[in-house]
């Protein structure tokens, strides 16, 4: 049998690592990319109804970002009223302005007035207004909140730990409060706004029903 050196074992030894390392790494991008085409193939659907945003995004909804490539989000969870687990893939079938507030932000506090009248006037089968409070610990200030400023269209839902705007922080759809996203009946992301907006206006109202009303 052919003898070989040590100098030659190690030299083997070292090619057979870097080996590893590369086809881990080959594997590694693969099945990364492999995921991020789930994500772009469960929202190819959605791609038209972004790209009848465009134009509409004007007026008090000027800094609304039309999603180049709209993303899933049919994952994100918190609870309702009676702390009861739910998540966005409860409304699939429904058009959903995506709202995430909080009381300690004074912004958020501002335009809540707004999202509640835009509930009011068109909140129904084909379409909801969704805030999720991300206030910290229990849901307490926010319900008071809700008393004290007599909302009375919108929903109340509640993620005390604020994963939700940490999940939509990683797919950089969230970098500040408020946040409000436009959401198809697929569950995915057609645009977002950081910051506060008159969601009652005519500017949101139109760019809204242009995606009910293909939806329908």
């Amino acid at each position: 049998m052919k003898k070989f050196s040590t100098r030659t074992l190690v030299s083997l030894a070292l090619l057979v690592g870097v080996g590893v390392i590369v086809l881990g790494g080959v594997y590694g991008i693969w099945g990364s990319v492999g995921n991020q085409d789930q994500q772009v193939n469960a929202c190819n659907g959605s791609q038209s109804l972004a790209e009848r945003l465009e134009g509409l995004n004007t007026g008090q909804v000027a800094a609304f970002v039309i999603a180049d490539v709209p993303k899933q989000l049919g994952a994100l969870a918190f609870k309702d009223e009676n702390g009861a687990p739910g998540s966005l893939e409860d409304y699939r079938g429904k058009t959903v302005l995506l709202n995430l507030w909080a009381t300690w932000c004074a912004p958020c506090r501002e335009e809540m007035p707004a999202l509640d009248a835009l509930q009011e006037a068109m909140g129904g089968p084909e379409f909801e207004v969704l805030p999720v409070s991300v206030d910290l610990g229990d849901d307490v200030k926010p319900k008071r909140f809700y008393e004290e400023t007599e909302i009375k269209a919108l929903p109340f839902r509640h993620d005390g730990t604020m994963s939700i705007f940490n999940d939509l922080k990683k797919m950089s759809l969230a970098v500040g409060m408020p946040v409000t996203l436009l959401v198809d009946g697929e569950g995915c992301a057609l645009g977002s706004m950081n910051g506060p907006a008159d969601w009652a206006s005519e500017d949101a109202k139109t760019m809204i029903n242009a995606v009910v009303n293909a939806s329908s």
